[in-house]
């Protein structure tokens, strides 16, 4: 597995960014924290629920 980081960037309108500060001022955080923390909680999120599925298949939970 690769470590690091790499650059993404984003072209996002001024509304959406200031609402997103606002999310993330109220969490102490930056804005691009904020985004990654989020991005990475949907993640999680789809393969949480793909292993569900997955794991009701098995059992044959319909």
């Amino acid at each position: 597995m690769r470590m690091g980081t790499d650059v993404f960037s984003l072209r996002i309108d001024h509304d959406l960014l200031e609402r997103l500060r606002e999310h993330a001022a109220k969490r102490g955080m930056s804005v691009q924290d904020y985004v990654v923390r989020t991005l990475m909680r949907d993640d999680f999120d789809q393969r949480f629920q793909t292993a569900v599925e997955e794991t009701e298949k098995f059992y044959g939970v319909t």
